[in-house]
């Protein structure tokens, strides 16, 4: 009897405690959109993320504005401290990397502080954050998918906080 009584109770707790995670679940009114969450920088237009593989080049974009999006050709970053296509950037970035675009001193603190070395495995499962050369980009400009943020200089906190926010956010995200 004492047996069957302690099932009763037991069954009983876990039923009620059901009904209170569906009341609590149905009053969370959360709507987030990862393509429009709010994060440092700016968020940038949709132009897709359409992979490529016929047709004409990738057109290049101008120095001071590295895309953010956009159809593009796989082609995946081996090495950085270089100079990245579009294709590249859009790659990693698609991936859900971060790439800090810089035409002066590069801005190795927050890499290392973040993903540590680059590493080309790291950088193909979307968690580098990559340092790629850009002449005329006009300092240092932290680059996600869709997201930009124009930094002040390589030791801007703000770039660490852009990488830490959005490192893992790719176009599927």
């Amino acid at each position: 009897m004492k047996a069957l009584y302690a099932l009763a109770v037991a069954g009983l707790a876990a039923g009620l405690c059901l009904v209170l995670i569906i009341v609590l679940a149905s009053r969370d009114s959360s709507q987030v959109d990862p393509g429009t969450a709010a994060g440092p920088g700016t968020l940038e237009a949709d132009r897709g993320a359409q992979v490529v593989t016929t047709g004409p080049d990738t057109p290049a974009s101008t120095a001071d504005a590295p895309p953010t999006s956009g159809p593009h050709r796989e082609d995946p970053v081996d090495a950085d401290r270089t100079e990245l296509s579009d294709d590249q950037i859009l790659t990693a970035l698609a991936a859900g990397n971060v790439v800090l675009a810089y035409d002066g001193a590069a801005p190795a603190k927050v890499q290392e502080d973040v993903s540590g070395p680059f590493d080309p495995e790291l950088a193909a499962a979307g968690q580098a954050v990559i340092l790629a050369k850009r002449p005329g980009v006009g300092g240092v400009q932290a680059l996600a998918w869709r997201h930009r943020l124009k930094a002040s200089g390589p030791d801007d906190p703000q770039l660490r906080e852009f990488a830490e926010a959005w490192l893992g956010q790719g176009a599927g995200s």
